[in-house]
């Protein structure tokens, strides 16, 4: 397992359920884009409550970035092709609202935002 960055697309919409003993987490799937041009899904899991309320407030399509720790994998397809996946369990997510609101928080404090 690493620490992970992963920016792209959310793809569905996120999902809430409930462990068995009773915590709360939520489930989302994110495209990502390789550096090769093909595109990655990455399954993310969140129990943070801040991260979940986040990803909860997205719709399918929405720009976002997640991080957390990160686990690649390999699975197979229906034609025996094997293919990479990774599994990312969620600490922290960005969305354009988040990283907008930041900067005018910055702004309001008078903080420099001149590149």
């Amino acid at each position: 397992m690493m620490d992970g960055l992963i920016a792209g697309h959310l793809v569905g919409l996120a999902e809430s359920r409930q462990g068995k003993n009773g915590s709360s987490f939520v489930l989302a799937k994110v495209k990502a884009t390789a550096g090769d041009g093909e595109s990655l899904i990455v399954n993310v899991i969140t129990f943070s409550a801040e991260a979940s309320a986040a990803l909860m407030a997205l719709d399918d399509g929405d720009t976002l970035a997640v991080a957390g720790a990160l686990t690649p994998k390999v699975w197979t397809d229906k034609q025996g092709n094997t293919r990479p996946a990774l599994d990312l369990v969620a600490t922290q997510v960005l969305t354009a609202y988040h990283a907008a609101r930041k900067q005018q928080g910055m702004a309001e404090a008078g903080g420099d935002l001149s590149p």
